[in-house]
């Protein structure tokens, strides 16, 4: 057993059963995505008594300002963590992309569930019932928060104009169909659809008109790297596609360097033991933008190797998960790292480094 105190509770007939509490944000959203996989977990632990404490995160909290403008990198996961290392909440559901690609020392991610659609989506203002992004008439105002969005968008659609919506999915909902401010958001497909809010989307955006952002559409849960019993029970809700995608996604970011506050995106797909990926860099108009694909093999023919220890040297960009080729995530990383100093050797610093200033400036 880990170290750690753990939590028992005794029923009427005596019998004692183990509490795992599992923290997660407020929003609507959080809860329904942490539902999602405490009802997995408890379909295969159905003797653990799982317990859900809900908390506002620093991102929740100011609502007024551009995530790109708030510089912290933790917006929305620091309040988790410290409950997390309190011992108040022995895991925590995220989704990924909120994740930096440096976790705080003592934390991991331990399971990495099947992606969701990982794309973007148009939902539009009720009188635009209907239309695509294109067909919306010249200067349409578009609600997105993401500097990443509106680069691609604004080099797209150059006839549209873009300023920052803030809040949880309900809210930029209400704000677009209240007022007369926007023609229509962008927000992430994964999450319209795990609302059951499908119906509201009129366009998914494929990878030729926005690449996502690192992580979109994957959740994340985030364990006590120390506690190896946790990390065993959630290490088999990983997805092996998914995990290999987003570590070599997170590499690729790393590498750069990027954050909430430059436009980084990317489009990866795992077929026929291969990982492709396209990584690209934006300036903040949309205007100068690199762009590159590369490829490698995570073939399974060489996976015999031990079951890997958990310690942290076997976290590849804050990511252990057991149950998972340690060879293909190598290749993983490594195409992330390669494409990342693809990019690199062509100009990506410079073009970051702009769009860092600027923001900073806005």
């Amino acid at each position: 057993m880990a170290d750690g105190p753990y939590k028992f509770i005794r029923d009427g007939d005596g019998k004692v059963s183990r509490v795992i509490r599992v923290g997660t944000r407020k929003s609507q959203l959080a809860r329904i995505q942490t539902d999602s996989i405490v009802e997995k977990l408890k379909g295969l632990h159905p003797d653990v008594n799982f317990e859900i404490v809900a908390m506002s995160t620093t991102g929740d909290k100011i609502l007024d300002t551009a995530l790109s403008k708030i510089g912290e990198k933790s917006l929305f996961t620091k309040e988790l963590e410290n409950a997390l290392e309190k011992n108040e909440v022995d895991l925590v559901v995220h989704s990924l992309k909120d994740l930096p690609t440096v976790l705080p020392v003592g934390f991991t991610i331990g399971a990495v569930l099947k992606r969701e659609n990982p794309h973007d989506a148009v939902v539009l203002h009720p009188k635009n019932k209907g239309k695509r992004l294109d067909a919306l008439v010249n200067k349409s105002v578009i609600g997105t928060s993401s500097l990443r969005r509106a680069a691609q968008l604004k080099r797209r659609f150059p006839h549209l104009e873009f300023k920052d919506i803030r809040g949880n999915l309900n809210t930029r909902l209400k704000k677009l169909d209240e007022k007369d401010d926007f023609s229509a958001i962008v927000l992430a497909a994964a999450g319209l659809r795990r609302m059951g809010w499908e119906n509201r989307i009129s366009q998914i955006l494929g990878p030729e008109d926005c690449m996502y952002a690192v992580g979109q559409g994957a959740l994340a849960v985030e364990v006590r790297a120390r506690d190896r019993d946790i990390l065993e029970m959630v290490s088999v809700l990983n997805d092996s596609d998914t995990v290999l995608s987003c570590i070599a996604e997170r590499a690729f970011l790393k590498h750069l360097e990027g954050g909430c506050s430059v436009p980084v995106a990317v489009y990866t797909e795992v077929k026929n033991s291969q990982v492709y990926m396209t990584g690209a860099v934006f300036s903040l108009d949309g205007s100068d933008s690199l762009k590159e694909t590369m490829q490698t093999s995570i073939s399974s023919d060489n996976q015999t190797e031990e079951q890997e220890k958990v310690d942290e040297k076997v976290q590849r960009v804050g990511i252990t998960a057991l149950k998972v080729s340690g060879a293909a995530q190598d290749a993983a990383v490594k195409l992330g790292v390669d494409l990342g100093n693809l990019l690199l050797s062509k100009g990506a610093k410079e073009i970051l480094t702009v769009a860092r200033q600027l923001n900073d400036a806005r």
